[in-house]
């Protein structure tokens, strides 16, 4: 089953699957391409995950891992 935590794993799969940057959307796709079926079996984490995407974003900034941009329309690996 997956946990918010697999969600930052799975934006940084996303970002290098879209070559280093992408938008919060863009990100969504890809990952629910790639974990359709890990998110149906993920339980309330189904009905919230982009959300928690988001809040997954905020750490992977607050470490380093995403660039610090202005705004929140774009991610980018560092």
């Amino acid at each position: 089953m997956a946990t918010r935590l697999d969600l930052r794993n799975w934006i940084i799969e996303a970002l290098q699957a879209l070559g280093g940057r992408g938008t919060p959307i863009e990100v969504s796709r890809v990952i629910w391409e790639r974990h359709e079926a890990d998110l149906r079996r993920s339980g309330n984490l189904f009905y919230d995950w982009q959300y928690q995407l988001r809040w997954a974003a905020t750490a992977l900034r607050a470490e380093g891992t995403l660039k610090k941009t202005r705004g929140d329309r774009t991610w980018e690996l560092s």
